[in-house]
């Protein structure tokens, strides 16, 4: 008897661990998962587009088989490639998101040329010919797009998780990590492109005045809004990229940059009462880093354009 008291008590010992395991690796893959926000923002401003112009009813199959390949990305491809890096490369790790941060750079900063310099030729986009083969091609480019943004976001998360934990930890925090992203992304895409549905629902078929007032509201106010998704991507961009390529200069041994913005955020927090000091320290150095991180895509817009995109083409033929 006394052998399975021993036994019982070792196994709700080992239950205990466990459970303590697991709350700790969904505690730093949320923690992690919060460093990686200007890309998962990003990811959520973009994707809606791959479903316009098709039938309200092929919206959310779209968002799921994307939703899919963003998984498969996540955890088929990259999660091993980032134990790899960890394990026999981890000095790559912050070259390689300097190289994620300035793409964030460049597509925030590109997302700025084209509202300050907007093409005279306008594009109408609508659906002609094979209606399956364009939806198709529609998932790949969104997958295809998903795959480089979720690189960054994986980077990110591997780059702020604890360098004591074994691989498995590691894994598992990284696998959470990106199941969580990938559902708020996708889940929040999901109810982005059916919003305007169910305001026109409630618009034409609601009881109460009040409800079809509200689905009024909802369908007036989507393109706005849609709008306001991308301008707080487009900021959430350059913010976090301008911040990589900052902080990871101080990691490889360059602290200027970083001492700079400190010392601005510091003194800008410095001008204002006690109590909103740790507020505007913050939003000041968010938004030097975001200049930082805009002139840097800037400068980054005429090398890939007339460098890296034509070698890209003459590589793939």
């Amino acid at each position: 008897m006394s052998g399975l008291l021993a036994l019982l008590d070792d196994v709700a010992a080992i239950a205990k661990l466990a459970a303590a395991s697991i709350d700790d690796i969904a505690s730093q893959a949320a923690k992690a998962s919060a460093k990686a926000a200007g890309a998962v923002i990003d990811d959520a401003a973009v994707t809606p587009k791959y479903v316009h112009g098709f039938e309200p009813k092929r919206e959310l199959p779209i968002v799921w088989k994307i939703a899919r390949g963003s998984i498969f990305n996540k955890l088929v491809i990259l999660l091993p490639a980032a134990l790899l890096l960890s394990a026999f490369a981890p000095w790559l790790i912050y070259p390689l998101l300097m190289v994620g941060g300035a793409y964030l750079c460049f597509e925030g900063a590109e997302k700025v040329w084209h509202v300050l310099h907007p093409s005279s030729h306008h594009v109408d986009i609508h659906i002609e010919g094979d209606v399956a083969h364009l939806e198709e091609q529609k998932v790949k480019g969104a997958i295809k797009t998903d795959f480089i943004l979720s690189a960054e976001i994986m980077t990110i998360i591997l780059s702020n998780l604890p360098t004591d934990y074994n691989v498995w930890f590691q894994g598992a925090a990284l696998a959470l990590a990106g199941l969580m992203i990938t559902a708020a992304v996708y889940g929040g895409v999901a109810v982005i492109v059916k919003a305007d549905d169910v305001g026109l629902h409630m618009a034409e078929r609601g009881r109460l005045g009040l409800t079809r007032a509200l689905g009024r509201g909802i369908v007036v106010g989507m393109p706005g809004f849609l709008k306001l998704l991308m301008i707080i991507g487009t900021a959430a961009m350059l913010w976090v990229g301008g911040q990589i390529i900052i902080h990871s200069l101080a990691v490889l041994g360059w602290h200027d940059p970083e001492h700079w913005v400190h010392d601005i955020a510091v003194a800008a927090a410095a001008q204002v009462p006690e109590g909103a000091q740790g507020i505007v320290e913050w939003v000041a150095g968010a938004g030097v880093a975001g200049v930082f991180g805009l002139l840097l895509g800037f400068v980054l817009i005429p090398v890939v354009q007339l460098v890296i995109a034509p070698t890209w083409k003459a590589v793939r033929g």
